[in-house]
């Protein structure tokens, strides 16, 4: 092979593993490196207040203790949030944890809670 030729497959081959690559993040879940980011806190926040008003509930945020996101048109986010009772129940007031989706579309600035449930 001469040099050209050779060249063309050397890329060929690069382009084809840098696709190969991309292919499994687009779609896939990804961890949140930074769970405390102001961000992913605004999105931990809104979960929960959103879940509040469709369900009539009263939990106050504590924080998001750990998530994932996930590339789509926007991107999801799957995060595990700490919550409590908003009345104290027996003088417990320890926190619970839930798993909440939140779909955002950031050109759009919005977002839409998807699911909501006690995390396993």
């Amino acid at each position: 092979m001469n040099n050209k030729t050779t060249f063309i497959v050397f890329l060929s081959l690069a382009l084809c593993s840098l696709y190969v690559s991309q292919a499994a993040r687009t779609g896939g879940w990804s961890p949140i490196s930074d769970v405390k980011s102001a961000h992913i806190v605004e999105i931990g926040e809104f979960a929960v207040s959103e879940y509040n008003k469709q369900s009539k509930s009263g939990l106050k945020f504590v924080e998001v203790v750990s998530g994932e996101s996930q590339i789509v048109a926007g991107m999801n986010y799957r995060l595990i949030l700490a919550a409590n009772e908003g009345v104290a129940i027996a003088g417990n007031g320890e926190s619970k944890k839930y798993e909440a989706v939140v779909w955002e579309k950031p050109w759009l600035k919005s977002m839409n809670l998807t699911s909501f449930k006690p995390a396993m």
